[in-house]
């Protein structure tokens, strides 16, 4: 079950990594592409989108962190807390911005959280 888990967490790390960098770095070119929409939206919305890449690099940071910590009385806790912010953050963008971000975004992070709490 703990390599499962390892994996699962991995795996939300690496889409928030994902997202950091499209929304950071590839925003006018591969985000413009995945949501569609004009070229001017995207140019003027580059450093908002840049700011909440960045939000999801430090989520994707404290994923790695957890995953990298030798000491169970921290790596736990960690886990716990950065997919919480994962899910919390899905769970607004699906009432703010788009339903889909329920299943891309939090569903993962609350599937791990219940599976991380059966854990215990």
């Amino acid at each position: 079950m703990e390599i499962i888990l390892k994996i699962l967490i991995g795996g939300i790390a690496l889409l928030h990594l994902f997202f950091f960098w499209m929304e950071s770095i590839a925003w006018t070119t591969f985000g413009r592409k995945v949501f569609g929409g004009k070229k001017e939206f995207f140019e003027t919305t580059k450093s908002l989108a840049a700011n909440q890449g960045l939000y999801n690099g430090f989520l994707a940071a404290g994923l790695i962190w957890s995953l990298w910590s030798k000491n169970p009385d921290l790596s736990g806790p960690l886990s716990h807390f950065f997919l919480a912010c994962v899910a919390i953050a899905g769970v607004f963008g699906t009432a703010t911005v788009s339903k889909k971000i329920f299943w891309v975004q939090a569903f993962p992070a609350i599937l791990v959280l219940i599976l991380l709490h059966l854990r215990y």
